[in-house]
């Protein structure tokens, strides 16, 4: 086994991920500076809200941001191979609202080109997720093309460290999906001001997941925030009690790229009965 696959295949901590980060960002603040970035942005068209994308209203169903993701810490390899254009369009023909781009390279796989691919092969909101840890990579995030950037309240804790970050992001024209696994995160986020929250099953420091805490935890939030359900959510009746719990999206990645077909499982989640019959066609014409 090479030492890349060992390396992903090895559990790794939130902090071990961010001090590599931190390392890397140094690296490209060299290489690149803000003045660089803010010469792209200026030739950019306005950013696709990812906010009105996923906002549900009374009687809509609920949204999907779909993920575009090679790997995990957790998991390892899951579709290396995976073309960032190819399966953010099967994503938008199968329902998703937005889509996720994991930019990470060591362990999830995934690169800034992957977020220009998508940007330009779908009319849909792209989010940026990898782990930010400067406000350099959110100016970043918008000089590659992402629409929204993920911030994580577990990489920065305080309320006024997460406030300077949605400051940065609404200067350069982005939103930011900011992502909490517990109440005092849901707290520190909602100090701080954001309106567009995510609830992460997964726990980042151990990587377990607890498959119902979203669902415990969405109605603690105000509607006024935009409310998005995170990691473990891979059937249908997940996705119905978190509708019913009053999440306005589900943001779904390794239950989709791990399927023999991206676009069919994501539909599958959606309730799109035509997703089924054309598995039993499928299996028919086979068998």
């Amino acid at each position: 086994m090479g030492s890349d696959e060992s390396r992903s295949q090895r559990r790794v901590g939130l902090d071990e991920i961010a001090a590599y980060k931190r390392k890397e960002v140094a690296a490209r603040k060299r290489d690149t500076p803000v003045s660089e970035l803010e010469r792209r942005i200026a030739a950019l068209a306005p950013a696709r809200s990812l906010a009105d994308a996923l906002r549900r209203r009374e009687a809509d169903s609920i949204r999907a941001i779909a993920e575009v993701k090679r790997a995990s810490p957790s998991r390892g390899p899951i579709r290396l191979d995976a073309n960032a254009a190819a399966t953010a369009s099967a994503y938008a023909r199968s329902g998703a609202a937005a889509i996720s781009v994991l930019t990470e390279s060591r362990w999830f796989r995934g690169s800034d080109d992957d977020v220009r691919a998508a940007k330009a092969a779908v009319s849909l909101p792209i989010l940026r997720k990898d782990f930010v840890v400067d406000a350099f990579q959110v100016v970043e995030a918008r000089a590659i093309g992402a629409d929204a950037v993920l911030l994580l309240v577990s990489l920065h804790p305080t309320a006024a460290a997460l406030r300077m970050l949605l400051t940065t992001a609404r200067s350069v024209g982005i939103e930011a999906l900011v992502e909490a696994h517990d109440e005092r995160e849901l707290d520190v986020a909602r100090e701080a001001g954001a309106t567009l929250i995510g609830i992460n099953n997964r726990n980042l420091a151990t990587f377990a997941v607890d498959r119902d805490l979203a669902l415990r935890l969405i109605g603690t939030l105000p509607r006024s925030v935009v409310r998005v359900a995170e990691s473990g959510i891979s059937t249908r009746e997940a996705v119905v009690a978190l509708e019913a719990a009053g999440a306005d999206a589900i943001l779904v990645g390794e239950a989709l790229m791990s399927s023999a077909d991206p676009g069919r499982a994501l539909r599958r989640l959606l309730g799109d009965p035509g997703a089924d019959q054309a598995r039993s066609n499928t299996a028919t014409e086979e068998s």
